[in-house]
C-alpha cells in the first residue's frame, strides 16, 4: 500500500511528465496538442510560455493537473469493448475519437 507521502511524489512526478509532454506537443502542433489534451487556446499559451523553473513549481502541487476525458459510460465502453476482431476494435476506437473530438469542439 502507497503512503501519503509516496502518492504526492507520484503525482509531483505525473504532472510535470504532463507539463513537458503538453508543452512539447503544443510547440509541434498546436491544433493536434488542442485537440489531444483537450485544453483551450488560452491554456496552450500559457503552457507554451512556461520556463522550466515555473514547470517545477506548478507541477510540486499536490493535485492533478491532467484529468480524463473520457467521463461518460459511451465512450468508456468503446474503449473497453474488446471485440471479437481487429477491426471491430478499430472502428470502436474511431467512434471513441469522433465523440471526444466533438465534445472538444463543444467546449471551444
Amino acid at each position: 500500500m502507497m503512503t501519503t507521502e509516496q502518492v504526492l511524489i507520484e503525482i509531483r512526478e505525473a504532472n510535470l511528465s504532463y507539463l513537458m509532454l503538453a508543452q512539447s506537443l503544443i510547440r509541434a502542433d498546436r491544433e493536434q496538442a488542442l485537440y489531444r489534451l483537450g485544453i483551450s487556446e488560452e491554456s496552450a499559451e500559457l503552457i507554451a510560455l512556461l520556463a522550466p523553473s515555473q514547470m517545477m513549481k506548478i507541477a510540486a502541487s499536490n493535485t492533478l493537473l491532467c484529468r480524463f476525458r473520457m467521463d461518460d459510460d459511451l465512450v468508456w465502453g468503446l474503449l473497453t469493448n474488446h471485440g471479437k476482431s481487429a477491426a471491430n476494435d478499430t472502428t470502436n476506437r474511431l467512434h471513441a475519437s469522433i465523440v471526444m473530438a466533438g465534445r472538444h469542439q463543444e467546449a471551444a
